[in-house]
């Protein structure tokens, strides 16, 4: 069986003919284009997809939104942990009357002497504070986009104190649980 290529077949037919074959349409008759009815009906159709999208859209924002203030919590309380158990541990220098957890978030980025050590080296327990994804406000510095709560404070009441035992969101927004932010 013999394999010809399509240039060999068409070699004896004039230009204007491998044009035409070439160039062929399915359509027969005149060749204008869409219709304007054609036209209306496809970008109606567009704009129903595109609506069905938007909320999709904004749910995953959202829900990136949402994973990235559970995140932000367990690295800001295990930090706090941390520095709680260095306290407990005996590696920070304790004070009478305190409970052993960080005085500000702050201090937990900035480091503590370790006690222990006999060069005086300090410990950190973050790198950097994470904000909080759900305040808006860029221009706060992290360590005020959170809400903090001290040891002193009741469960009931989530109120500041001279240490940092506990932290929320100050966002006031539902989340897509139907949970409010600052329970999280």
């Amino acid at each position: 069986m013999e394999l010809v290529s399509f240039e060999s077949t068409i070699m004896g037919f004039s230009r204007q003919h491998k044009m035409n074959l070439l160039f062929k349409s399915f359509k027969t008759g005149d060749n204008r284009g869409f219709t304007l009815i054609e036209l209306a009906i496809v970008v109606t159709i567009l704009g129903i997809l595109a609506s069905a999208v938007m909320p999709l859209a904004h749910i995953g924002a959202t829900r990136a939104k949402e994973l990235e203030l559970k995140r932000n919590l367990r690295i800001i309380r295990m930090a706090m942990d941390s520095y709680k158990k260095a306290y407990d541990d005996k590696r920070i220098e304790a004070e009478i009357g305190r409970s052993g957890y960080p005085l500000s978030l702050k201090a937990l980025v900035e480091g503590v002497v370790d006690v222990k050590d006999p060069e005086g080296n300090k410990m950190y327990f973050l790198r950097r504070l994470p904000r909080d994804p759900m305040n808006n406000n860029e221009f706060l510095p992290p360590e005020e986009t959170w809400e903090t709560r001290s040891y002193e404070s009741e469960p009931d009441n989530f109120t500041g104190g001279d240490d940092v035992y506990d932290i929320r969101s100050t966002s006031e927004d539902i989340a897509l649980n139907d949970t409010p932010y600052k329970e999280w």
